[in-house]
């Protein structure tokens, strides 16, 4: 592990937690491990190394030690420092990790912190699940209109009808609709009424009622007081098996 003249600018406020990147993408996520631990020891204790693995995440490692000050020593003498012939780049990270809010909060710091993350995750996946669509239906520079694109349509034809053309608006799949405080249950074994839905999804906080669509088996819809109770009842329920033919249910965000 040699110097090199790399000048990254530390952009985040000091904490406990190390971001770093450009990492080699191509070296096992156990061997980057063992390597960065190895390093990163030497200024003090790490309580938690994060070393992503999927294919947008790589090359990417948060490290995690118990004070601030063990992860300004880290950034001061290792930021540039080559591993694996590619200079690291070192940073505070944006927000505090788990095992730190477990370490320095309370249960119910750890709980609302979590939710914020998730929360987090799921509109960052929903906003990028919105820029895919948004591109799919982009034409391509130079490219001439498709056949029939340019014609209008009568309103009064068909009128509250969805197009079938594929470009005329990006729909958000439903896995990645950004959270709110109403959920879709959808799978629903056909005796799963109010009180059996209430009964798994009242114990989340901030619960309100269960609606069923009258005519409409399978389904109903959960709301609650606010998004984190949504938050955390989604995360504990979805793919849960119901009934005696054990169905697998299906929990997403009430499209808005």
């Amino acid at each position: 592990m040699s110097a090199v003249a790399v000048h990254a600018g530390v952009t985040n406020p000091p904490n406990p937690t190390v971001y770093v990147k450009n990492l080699e993408e191509r070296i096992k996520p156990d061997q980057l491990k063992e390597a960065l631990t190895e390093i990163f020891s030497e200024y003090g204790n790490v309580i938690e190394l994060v070393a992503k693995t999927n294919l947008r995440a790589k090359g990417q490692a948060f490290v995690v030690f118990d004070e601030t000050e063990a992860a300004e020593r880290a950034i001061k003498e290792v930021q540039g420092f080559e591993l694996f012939d590619k200079p690291m780049l070192l940073d505070y990270a944006r927000t505090k990790s788990d095992a730190t809010v477990q370490r320095e909060g309370s249960a119910e710091d750890f709980e609302a912190h979590r939710r914020r993350r998730l929360a987090e995750k799921e509109r960052k996946q929903a906003y990028e699940a919105a820029e895919a669509q948004k591109k799919l239906k982009r034409p391509a520079a130079g490219a001439p209109p498709e056949a029939g694109t340019a014609r209008p349509v009568k309103a009064s034809r068909g009128a509250g009808l969805k197009s079938s053309n594929p470009a005329a608006g990006a729909v958000i799949p439903e896995e990645y609709l950004p959270p709110n405080k109403i959920l879709f249950v959808q799978n629903l074994p056909e005796d799963y009424g109010v009180d059996g839905l209430t009964a798994i999804f009242g114990r989340f906080e901030g619960f309100r009622e269960v609606r069923l669509v009258p005519g409409r088996r399978g389904i109903a819809f959960v709301e609650y007081e606010a998004e984190a109770g949504a938050i955390s009842a989604k995360e504990n329920t979805a793919g849960m098996a119901l009934g005696e033919e054990g169905k697998v249910v299906k929990v997403v965000y009430q499209r808005q």
